[in-house]
């Protein structure tokens, strides 16, 4: 095995050092990725009453706070895509699909989950 040159070795080095930074910036970002509202899932934050359904196919947080509204922000982005779609392909109002799935969610929860009143009130079902 041949032994590089200095000025081999220094290029080798600049390169290690570019690729370990590369490394270290993706572990970064992929611990940012898993952010602490991913550590609280749905179900979860509806069975601690920290996050109701509403009448409109969305949730809110009973108990705002970071995690949980990082949560509801995620939940309610994917659902309003979802109902775009559905609304797309249907011809209708997407205002229309929220309000029968909200109707369908609200029926499905357990008992002891928050849910909003069309007046804006939260009451456990």
């Amino acid at each position: 095995m041949r032994i590089p040159t200095m000025m081999e070795a220094v290029p080798m080095l600049a390169r290690l050092r570019r690729s370990a930074a590369a490394a270290l910036v993706g572990l970064v970002v992929a611990a940012a990725a898993v952010s602490p509202a991913a550590a609280l899932d749905l179900d979860q934050a509806r069975a601690q009453g920290l996050v109701g359904e509403r009448f409109d196919g969305l949730v809110a947080p009973v108990q705002p706070g970071g995690e949980v509204d990082a949560l509801v922000a995620r939940i309610n982005a994917e659902r309003m895509e979802e109902y775009r779609r559905i609304a797309q392909q249907r011809g209708v109002p997407v205002t229309e699909v929220q309000k029968l799935v909200g109707q369908q969610l609200i029926g499905k929860v357990p008992a002891g989950t928050f849910v909003m009143t069309p007046s804006g009130q939260w009451q456990q079902k």
